[in-house]
């Protein structure tokens, strides 16, 4: 019986395989997206989902979200960490952000348990189609 190491980065901390990014973005609620405004990046705090594989983000359509995340490369990022034992984790995920328009697509996405934060507008929806996974786990201290 052989036994397989786990990879770790310079730092020590495990990386994690794209099927373990997966299962934890699938677990997770909130998040941030990294985006572009005005040539500067921008990180702004979300609520997400996933629907076949990719990220879905639910905004207003006058937010500089809705704006700069329309067909563009952006990041994600989500994670978790338990002060008390050390123990944490952390995927980033980077691809390609569209605005869905299409009636069809638009109706299976509202089906999703996405709540706007605000009483604003939260119609507009932004689908993060994943190019690259990466993720961390912290082992801990104890």
């Amino acid at each position: 019986m052989t036994m397989s190491v786990m990879p770790y980065d310079a730092g020590g901390l495990e990386i994690l395989t794209a099927e373990e990014c997966r299962t934890l973005l699938a677990g997770g609620l909130l998040g941030r997206i990294v985006f572009t405004d005005s040539a500067l990046p921008a990180i702004q705090p979300v609520n997400y989902a996933i629907a076949d594989g990719d990220l879905v983000i639910r905004t207003s359509t006058r937010t500089k979200l809705a704006a700069a995340a329309s067909d563009a490369i952006v990041a994600f990022e989500v994670d978790d960490f338990d002060a008390a034992t050390g123990r944490g984790w952390s995927v980033v995920v980077t691809g390609h952000a569209r605005a869905v328009s299409d009636l069809r697509e638009l109706a299976e996405l509202r089906r999703l348990p996405l709540r706007p934060w605000t009483p604003a507008d939260g119609g507009h929806y932004i689908r993060i189609q994943p190019v690259v996974l990466s993720g961390r786990r912290v082992p801990g201290t104890v």
